[in-house]
């Protein structure tokens, strides 16, 4: 491919989407490429409520439809490949995908980052149906019912307290006999009396019929196994599982500066090399939502344009 592109963009999340929208309507020539499908960690979601303007019984795919659709519509490019390789520091960045080679003048990376699982049965197939890794997002479908925490670190214990506000228990599973949380938080969670704590015990299987109806614990030091079983008049209960996140960034590994694996940018999206942005959840930061991930995308997309002006004016 000899085109030459104002900007590549790197996910077709909701931040690598709202970059290319506001690249493409800027009239830069972008290019947004995915390696499987559009939408990011918000295609799981069944309903989108925190989202402003997500009415009309909003989901995840939905919204995304909607972005994919809007972005297309300035003349943003959409291509599925898989980035293996990147040239950053020239003047034209270089990104070598499996099927092609693209070349721009700046790249956003966009790619995002997945919640680590605990890996057993049943896990994936009820993701979205009971499962979740996101109580901002998904505690209000919980209002009064039983849910159970998996973690045991500062994001495990401060998602368990929030969840407090809307579920009447909540039990959080640590495969320890202590948490690792910030003494401060620990005495929060101990003295909030909808907490309840299930000590050396690990989840080994979720099961369910389109949605969770229980699930196999084990305690660690006595390899007790114990199934729980929904309230009957609740059918369901939530598991939400803070076991950590793992951004999607190997590829710039010794590149790009990082911080636990996050991508380091200024208020501005920039990274350490000029010309290189980075939005959404790959980057650090404080809050990994929908809302956030679009915003980063506006302001990558506006300080890309910034940049072209400035070093490839005529």
């Amino acid at each position: 491919m000899t085109d030459i592109y104002d900007v590549v963009i790197i996910g077709q999340g909701p931040a690598g989407l709202a970059a290319g929208l506001y690249a493409s309507r800027s009239r830069l020539k972008t290019l947004i490429v995915e390696k499987e499908k559009a939408g990011g960690q918000i295609v799981t979601t069944d309903e989108v409520a925190n989202y402003p303007g997500s009415i009309e019984n909003a989901t995840g795919p939905s919204l995304i439809k909607r972005m994919v659709e809007q972005a297309k519509e300035f003349g943003a490019e959409m291509k599925l490949d898989t980035i293996k390789e990147v040239e950053l520091e020239g003047k034209i960045k270089i990104l070598k995908g499996e099927k092609d080679e693209y070349k721009a003048k700046t790249v956003i990376i966009a790619t995002g980052a997945q919640p680590r699982k605990i890996g057993c049965p049943g896990e994936a197939e009820l993701t979205g149906r009971g499962v979740s890794y996101c109580a901002t997002c998904d505690a209000a479908f919980f209002e009064d019912m039983e849910v159970f925490v998996v973690g045991g670190g500062d994001a495990a214990v401060e998602e368990a307290m929030y969840l407090t506000k809307f579920a009447r228990k909540v039990t959080l599973i640590h495969r320890r006999d202590q948490l690792r949380a910030a003494k401060s938080i620990q005495e929060k969670a101990f003295a909030n009396e909808k907490m309840h704590f299930m000590w050396n015990t690990v989840v080994k299987e979720i099961r369910g019929d389109g949605i969770v109806e229980s699930m196999l614990v084990e305690n660690v030091k006595t390899g007790e196994v114990t199934e729980i079983v929904a309230d009957e008049e609740d059918g369901t209960f939530g598991i939400f599982v803070f076991v950590g996140f793992q951004p999607n960034t190997k590829l710039f590994e010794g590149i790009i500066n990082m911080e636990n694996g996050y991508i380091v940018t200024d208020q501005d999206m920039r990274t350490n090399i000029p010309g290189v942005f980075a939005a959404g959840d790959c980057r650090a930061k404080s809050l990994r939502q929908v809302v956030t991930a679009t915003a980063d995308g506006a302001i990558a997309a506006t300080q890309a344009e910034k940049y072209i002006e400035e070093n490839f004016s005529e």
